[in-house]
């Protein structure tokens, strides 16, 4: 089996030697790195100061500052840059004293192209598995069940067939849909059967981003770039490197961001805010977005050329009023998740006439709200059958309108049992979650309370859900 591409490093090479600094520089740059060459200790913090680098080749013996110098110094500026030490004057003190230090490697003069070539891909391989543990912990974070879709209708097997087609590609793919449709679990499928499954996903809603940090998050930044920085950050196109980037709303972006994600998918550089040399990161892109961009192009909020650069390869996710056909199965696997059971295990809770209410209900929240209503239901059912008295008033036959007309008819209904406050608030705040779609932002918005505390909220509720042992 073929083995998965390295990603390219930035090499920072410090010698005092003019040929040796011609040579690396020459054939480090040959293997597809980014190399910067300086020919002393103090130039070499300094160019440490100004970029972010993968690795550094120190000499120890230089004028001004020896390579150990260069190492302790180095630690504070770039802690995340790996040293490799190379000296002509080898010693069982010196590479003992290099690697307490902290340095990665430690080669002797006169050594052999192979050798550095070994100790980069040694570099190369610690670096990606960083980064791969770091895109594992994302999806742990933010899995919402299988990346699996359900349903047998025409249009969702006509979804299927198209990412067959192009999840084995390299293409930059616009996934379109209404919210809610299952956009993000369409890009983790496209992922999983792409050639880069075994390299990160980076999910991002661009939505959700502020405006002033987006280019931060997404490009990165040096220290000491805006007020605030007072560290190196990654973005999350590096933390992404060898993978693949999903870019969720990608139609809320800025038209200054627009031009720098443009100029990516062109040349493959990117560069962080507070740097002027950009840097190349081997990164698939898929979008996604509710909006229509044919639209926004015409109005000139979305620039033409991103839209035709985004636009290789097209997929529609069908809203899910037009496949209600699939709608028992979705409800079944919904609950299964909330119940964190097996379909097999909830599949009867649900009776004739509560599938009857989903299959009525127009779910303009599609899917999404489709998953807030069986949560819901299985809460309010207390984890047993469930009727429609159980779903929301607004998807139950039994709505607020049909109560209307049986208090006129039949005069007023029992009253209900009294509920604490609690029970009141939180009862509201899935009903205005439900009513968005699960959109939290605007449900936030609706409520008056900060995105934070509508979290803290939905949080407590999970904590009381819970069994206690």
């Amino acid at each position: 089996m073929q083995a998965t591409p390295l990603r390219r490093l930035r090499v920072l090479f410090a010698d005092d030697e003019p040929h040796l600094r011609e040579l690396l520089q020459s054939e480090l740059s040959r293997l597809g790195h980014q190399v910067t060459v300086c020919p002393d200790g103090p130039s070499a913090l300094k160019a440490l100061e100004k970029g972010n680098y993968d690795a550094a080749i120190l000499d120890i013996r230089m004028p001004g500052m020896s390579g150990l110098e260069v190492l302790t110094r180095m630690k504070h500026i770039s802690p995340h840059t790996e040293a490799i030490l190379l000296t002509g004057h080898a010693s069982l003190e010196s590479a003992v004293e290099a690697l307490r230090l902290g340095a990665f490697e430690y080669i002797t003069k006169p050594c052999k192209l192979a050798e550095i070539e070994a100790v980069l891909r040694r570099v190369a391989e610690k670096k990606e598995l960083t980064l791969h543990n770091l895109a594992l912990q994302r999806r742990v974070r933010a899995a919402e069940g299988p990346t699996v879709l359900i349903g047998e209708s025409p249009a969702m097997q006509q979804v299927r067939r198209l990412i067959a087609t192009i999840a084995p590609t390299e293409a930059t793919v616009l996934i379109l849909g209404e919210t809610g449709t299952g956009k993000e679990l369409v890009a983790r499928i496209i992922y999983e059967q792409s050639r880069r499954a075994a390299m990160p996903f980076v999910p991002v809603n661009c939505g959700a981003l502020s405006e002033s940090l987006v280019e931060s998050e997404l490009f990165g930044h040096r220290k000491g770039a805006f007020t605030g920085a007072d560290r190196d950050h990654k973005g999350l196109f590096e933390v992404a490197n060898g993978g693949t980037l999903f870019l969720d709303e990608v139609g809320e972006l800025s038209k200054n961001i627009q031009v720098k994600l443009l100029r990516f998918l062109e040349s493959g550089e990117i560069r962080r805010v507070g740097e002027t040399e950009p840097f190349r990161t081997d990164v698939r892109v898929l979008c996604a977005t509710n909006r229509n961009l044919r639209e926004m192009v015409a109005r000139e909020e979305f620039r033409e050329d991103l839209y035709f650069r985004i636009n290789t390869f097209e997929i529609h996710l069908p809203p899910l009023r037009e496949r209600r056909s699939d709608i028992p199965e979705l409800a079944r696997h919904l609950l299964a998740r909330a119940a964190r059971r097996p379909v097999d295990q909830v599949a009867e809770l649900l009776r004739p006439e509560t599938l009857d209410a989903l299959l009525e209900h127009d779910w303009p929240g599609n899917v999404r709200e489709l998953a807030n209503v069986m949560e819901h239901a299985w809460i309010v059912s207390g984890g047993g059958v469930i009727t429609p008295d159980h779903l929301p008033r607004h998807v139950s036959q039994r709505g607020l309108s049909v109560s209307f007309a049986q208090v006129r008819q039949h005069g007023p209904a029992e009253p209900a049992p009294p509920r604490t406050l609690r029970e009141v608030e939180m009862e509201h705040v899935l009903r205005v979650l439900e009513r968005h779609g699960g959109n939290k932002p605007a449900a936030a918005a609706e409520l008056g309370i900060s995105l934070k505390t509508l979290y803290n909220k939905l949080h407590q509720l999970e904590a009381e859900r819970k069994p206690t042992s």
